[in-house]
């Protein structure tokens, strides 16, 4: 059998490509890898078969370059949605847009088992809970992109640190990644979260106001989204420094963890990941048992959409459980929106957020 996709929303994600991570001839003239469009075509099992956008000009373009046929390119998500069966649809627009074009598939006529929405998850967190909420009421399985996680490195190092507990206790984390905060964050956010398994409990943030996007994005209005960061004590009492401030050219995506049984180092733009054990007040290093190499953007985050793919399929196939759920998307969310808040009144966050709290939107794309 072979499952049938569709995506909503024809730009660089979907598979058009990405400027600053592909070169400018490829963008819209070949197949991006790094992409939904991507995972599918090399996974066996799913076949792209429609796509919907409301820009008309680029949608002709991502099906030109995809081989959708023509009549099977929708101008609006509500016409695929009401003209096709899908086992699986793809939401590839801005963030902003994410609540309307899930809730939307989950309820269509189109019928999915399976929506795969890219990161971050939402704009604000009420937007999420609805999108969770509407997807459990509708028996639809909400897998969110945040790519490190469908990657055999992180899978393998999150089992050394929650199932073999090679840190013993985990005391601090300090994290740095290039600005901003919604944008790009998210991926470091979500790591965290899910490497401690953890969820913030207090928020303090800042937020510089810098946004790089503007300018790499050719973007024609300006958002809220920037460089920040701050302090999260999560629920397990972990203290993480968070430091999102870093232009792009500067930056490297790092990690240092802290605990009762060893120290973790990860660099995942030098292609550097350390360990140490702790053994009678001594640090030992060590290999990471089970992991060759560190992972790296050119290898693991390429083959990351791929092996997402792969996941829909097993989730359809009723072979897997959700390894990126709504639920957890929504704790880096949380942070995000604890850090702009904790900016502009001054004070900390606690979370969850009231429900005044939960209904801030940050803008994005």
């Amino acid at each position: 059998m072979t499952y049938k996709a569709g995506i909503i929303g024809t730009g660089g994600i979907a598979g058009m490509g990405i400027l600053g991570m592909h070169d400018e001839d490829a963008i819209g003239e070949e197949k991006i890898r790094a992409s939904h469009a991507g995972g599918y075509d090399a996974t066996d099992g799913v076949e792209l078969v429609a796509v919907a956008d409301v820009d008309e000009d680029q949608l002709a373009r991502f099906g030109d370059a995809w081989d959708i046929p023509t009549d099977r390119r929708y101008v609006g998500h509500e016409a695929m949605l009401a003209a096709e069966d899908l086992d699986v649809v793809s939401v590839c627009t801005p963030s902003f847009l994410h609540r309307d074009h899930v809730v939307d598939a989950a309820r269509s006529a189109a019928s999915p088992s399976v929506v795969w929405c890219e990161k971050p998850i939402a704009s604000r967190v009420t937007d999420a809970n609805e999108m969770v909420a509407v997807c459990e009421e509708t028996d639809t399985e909400l897998v969110v992109n945040h790519s490190f996680r469908f990657t055999d490195k992180l899978q393998r190092l999150r089992a050394l640190v929650q199932e073999e507990g090679i840190l013993g206790d985990v005391h601090s984390v300090t994290a740095q990644f290039r600005m901003e905060l919604l944008r790009n964050s998210t991926h470091l956010l979500d790591t965290l979260v899910y490497l401690l398994d953890a969820r913030a409990d207090v928020v303090s943030g800042h937020v510089t106001g810098e946004n790089e996007a503007v300018e790499s994005l050719d973007a024609d209005r300006t958002v809220d989204d920037a460089g920040g960061g701050g302090f999260v004590v999560m629920d397990d009492g972990t203290f993480a420094t968070i430091d999102c401030t870093i232009p792009r050219a500067d930056s490297s995506m790092t990690f240092q963890f802290v605990g009762s049984g060893g120290k973790l180092y990860l660099n995942n733009d030098d292609g550097e990941w350390r360990y140490w054990r702790l053994e009678d007040g001594d640090h030992v290093e060590e290999p990471l048992p089970g992991i060759d190499g560190s992972w790296t953007w050119d290898d693991d985050y390429e083959g990351s959409f791929a092996n997402a793919a792969g996941h829909v399929v097993d989730l359809l196939d009723g072979d897997a459980d959700n390894q990126s759920t709504g639920v957890e998307a929504t704790r880096s969310l949380e942070i995000i929106v604890g850090f702009y808040l904790s900016h502009y009144t001054g004070g900390q966050v606690d979370v969850p957020l009231e429900r005044p709290l939960r209904d801030v939107n940050i803008t994005s794309w």
